[in-house]
């Protein structure tokens, strides 16, 4: 069956680093586009970054810029997010999503807190 598996979330302290992963089973990743997305307490679903299925260019919010950087690895078959200078702000349940015209996949999601 199709499933895109998440792992890497816990709590850090300000200042500190985390990366998360996905990988994919089911299906071969490097057909499809890429993205992260986190949801806050309290707060709605916001797009973190993403690398475009047309030219692989990356995009991310204005808050992480500079302190995330999103990656693949299509022989491992696995998405990445490299977060680092972690921010109270930062705290949120993070899912991947990878999609290939209508088609989505979505991570189960993992927690992350910044905690001091």
């Amino acid at each position: 069956q199709v499933q895109f598996v998440e792992s890497g979330g816990g709590t850090v302290q300000p200042g500190g680093s985390l990366t998360l992963s996905c990988t994919a089973s089911g299906f071969t990743l490097v057909d499809y586009g890429v993205a992260w997305f986190r949801q806050a307490p309290g707060k709605e679903r916001e797009g973190v970054s993403c690398i475009s299925s047309n030219d692989g260019a990356t995009y991310y919010t204005d808050s992480v810029k500079g302190r995330f950087t999103i990656s693949r690895d299509n022989a491992k078959n696995t998405l990445y997010l490299q977060m680092n200078s972690l921010k109270l702000g930062d705290t949120a349940v993070y899912y991947c999503r990878a999609q290939y015209r209508s088609l989505e996949v979505w991570g189960q999601g993992t927690l992350v807190t910044v905690s001091s």
